[in-house]
C-alpha cells in the first residue's frame, strides 16, 4: 500500500517527532483531509525515507511520529543534462519534470550564444523537481544548478563521460550505442543549436559529439531523449 508522500528538506534520520512544514501541512491536512493516526511518508530528497503517523493535528499544525527510517543509497552513476534556457518557459518546465521522473542526477541550465531568454526562476523550477520526485516515488532530488554561461561548463570536472548533442553535419556517435558506466554529462543546445564555435570548444574540452536519432528535435524533446538514453543504458 502506498501512503501519501511529502518532501521535508529539514528532515534528519534522528527525528522521532517532526512538525510538518506549512506547505506539507496545507497539502496533507487541508487538501487531502488527512487526520490523526493516518500514515504518511516523508523524504528530505537526500535518500531518507521515513514512515510516520500523524499526531496532534489542529488547525495550524500537525506533528508526525516517525516509526520507520530508511536510507536509500544514491545511484552509483551520476548523470547530468546541461540544457539551454528556452524562450517558452513551460517547455523547459516540462523537461525538468520528465528528467526528474527518469532519474537524472543533476540539471544544469546553460546560456549559449543563441539562447533567447536568460531569466530563470530557480525556486519555481526547483518546486517542479520536488513535485516530480514525489510523483515518481523517488527519494533523491536532482541537483538544480543556477544558469551557467556556456564557456563555464568546462569548469565542472565531476563527469568522466562528456557528450554534446548537436545538429551540425559532422561525424557523431549515436548516444544509444553508449553503455553508461561512468558519471556522464550531456549538453543540449538552444533553439537554433549550438554555434560552430561552441561545438569546437566542447570538442577541445574532450566532449564527444553524439546523435539522438534521425530527426531534428526541439530542445526540450532532445533533453528528454537524452535523459532516457543516459538512464536506461546504465
Amino acid at each position: 500500500m502506498q501512503f501519501p508522500f511529502f518532501y521535508e528538506a529539514s528532515l534528519i534520520n534522528t527525528d522521532t517527532l517532526f512538525t510538518l512544514s506549512t506547505e506539507t501541512f496545507k497539502h496533507a491536512i487541508q487538501v487531502l483531509r488527512l487526520k490523526e493516526n493516518d500514515i504518511i511518508q516523508l523524504t528530505n530528497g537526500k535518500g531518507l525515507l521515513c514512515t510516520a503517523i500523524l499526531k496532534n493535528v489542529d488547525k495550524k499544525q500537525a506533528i508526525a511520529q516517525i516509526n520507520e527510517v530508511q536510507y536509500i543509497e544514491p545511484p552509483l552513476i551520476k548523470t547530468c543534462i546541461a540544457i539551454s534556457l528556452l524562450k517558452n518557459t513551460s517547455r523547459l518546465e516540462w523537461f525538468l519534470e520528465k528528467a526528474t521522473e527518469l532519474g537524472i542526477s543533476a540539471i544544469m541550465p546553460i546560456i549559449c550564444h543563441r539562447t533567447e531568454k536568460q531569466h530563470f526562476r530557480f525556486d519555481r523550477m526547483n518546486t517542479i523537481l520536488i513535485s516530480a520526485m514525489l510523483q515518481s516515488q523517488q527519494v533523491w532530488l536532482p541537483t538544480l544548478h543556477e544558469p551557467l554561461i556556456f564557456n563555464n561548463i568546462f569548469q565542472h570536472t565531476d563527469y568522466s563521460l562528456k557528450l554534446i548533442a548537436h545538429c551540425s553535419y559532422t561525424e557523431k556517435k549515436s548516444l544509444s550505442s553508449f553503455a553508461i558506466q561512468e558519471n556522464s554529462i550531456l549538453l543540449i543546445g538552444p533553439e537554433g543549436d549550438f554555434s560552430d564555435e561552441e561545438i569546437a570548444l566542447a570538442k577541445k574540452n574532450n566532449y564527444i559529439s553524439v546523435s539522438l536519432g534521425n530527426t531534428r528535435l526541439r530542445t526540450e524533446t532532445a533533453g528528454v531523449a537524452g535523459a532516457v538514453l543516459l538512464t536506461i543504458n546504465k
